[in-house]
């Protein structure tokens, strides 16, 4: 049985592809879930400290370095999976602003009563360096959620205008739809990438599934889910 402990971003075509690994290989796959970065017992980081059982990760490449920093995956197996840019969310059939141009993502924040952001690693990007870059850190209404599916999940149930997180969480979930990524000037194209974690007793099966990820035959699903497959080979 191989473990897996996963974040939101490549929780998408993760979830499309794993049945085709286990009907092709035999290996049967438990998944845990957990955010990339941030506090509290939620985080990957958090889970593996505590001794949760875990063969494999796939988060952020930001989380995984932290991972590695704290010698909890197996040297040499971080294989880079796919990026991802930040979108809008908006709930499903409402209008979509303008976020193409950074004047106008700022005046869509300004105007909106609730902005919900993951408390990982998008939405720390998004707190600590893009707010106080702009002037608005203390003049838009910040809603952070332990993971990518609640920010999603608050703009569905109309708690919250918008939601900015990566664009393959917002096509993932139910009740929202992608309204555009925002400015390149001030986008963080996030990575997701799998390793295997140190102590693993299935580190053959853990390398299959992270080979069977950066496959060619996996790269439509996960283009499909709003990423762009990296497979860089390390």
């Amino acid at each position: 049985m191989l473990r897996v402990l996963i974040s939101g971003g490549f929780s998408g075509p993760y979830e499309q592809l794993l049945p085709e690994f286990e009907r092709t290989t035999g290996i049967k796959v438990t998944t845990g879930s957990g955010s990339s970065q941030g506090t509290g017992p939620q985080t990957i980081a958090a889970q593996l400290a505590r001794g949760v059982p875990a063969d494999v990760v796939i988060l952020s490449r930001e989380g995984l370095t932290g991972l590695i920093a704290a010698q909890r995956i197996a040297a040499g197996t971080d294989v880079d999976l796919a990026r991802t840019p930040i979108g809008v969310a908006v709930r499903t059939g409402a209008p979509k602003p303008d976020v193409r141009s950074i004047e106008a993502f700022k005046q869509v924040l300004l105007k909106a009563g609730t902005v919900a952001v993951p408390s990982s690693t998008s939405g720390i990007f998004l707190m600590e360096e893009i707010f106080p870059r702009l002037g608005i850190a203390d003049r838009v209404n910040v809603k952070a959620t332990p993971r990518g599916t609640g920010a999603a999940a608050m703009v569905a149930a109309g708690e919250a205008e918008i939601a900015l997180l990566p664009v393959s969480e917002i096509l993932h979930a139910p009740g929202v739809e992608l309204a555009g990524v925002i400015a390149e000037e001030i986008q963080l194209n996030q990575i997701f990438a799998a390793a295997v974690v140190t102590g693993s007793k299935e580190v053959e099966a853990a390398r299959r599934l992270i080979a069977f990820l950066a496959s060619e035959r996996a790269s439509a699903t996960i283009k499909a889910s709003g990423m762009e497959p990296v497979f860089l080979k390390n």
